[in-house]
């Protein structure tokens, strides 16, 4: 119904950092969580448009024209959306980490092969 709402909301909010402290922004790369978070985001509408649970007209989410939806829409948001969006950033948080480790075992390989004495095989 609106899962898609709290990734939205995440997506707003690391916009808006990403725009006010592009230091921060440059080094913690939130342009891919950014991308992440804004790709899935779009996927979902799309998804929930195809399924007629988002139409044109107010009140938008068909789970609000009820006012007895609302808490199995909010329990939505909380439990799918939540879960949704700790996916996306541990994602983020792993690829981060690979990328900051990676140059590091290669510098290190590199000294290795430094180390060995001429003519020896690697």
């Amino acid at each position: 119904m609106a899962c898609f709402i709290f990734p939205m909301a995440l997506a707003i909010v690391t916009t808006i950092v990403q725009r006010i402290a592009p230091n921060i922004s440059e080094r913690l790369k939130l342009s891919s969580l950014n991308a992440l978070l804004w790709g899935g985001v779009i996927l979902l509408a799309l998804e929930h448009i195809w399924h007629g649970e988002v139409v044109p007209w107010p009140p938008f989410l068909t789970a609000m024209a009820n006012p007895a939806d609302m808490p199995i829409m909010l329990h939505e948001v909380a439990t799918v959306g939540m879960a949704m969006s700790a996916a996306v950033t541990t994602t983020w948080a792993a690829m981060l980490t690979i990328a900051r480790m990676r140059p590091k075992a290669i510098a290190l390989k590199g000294m290795e092969r430094i180390k060995r004495p001429i003519g020896q095989p690697l």
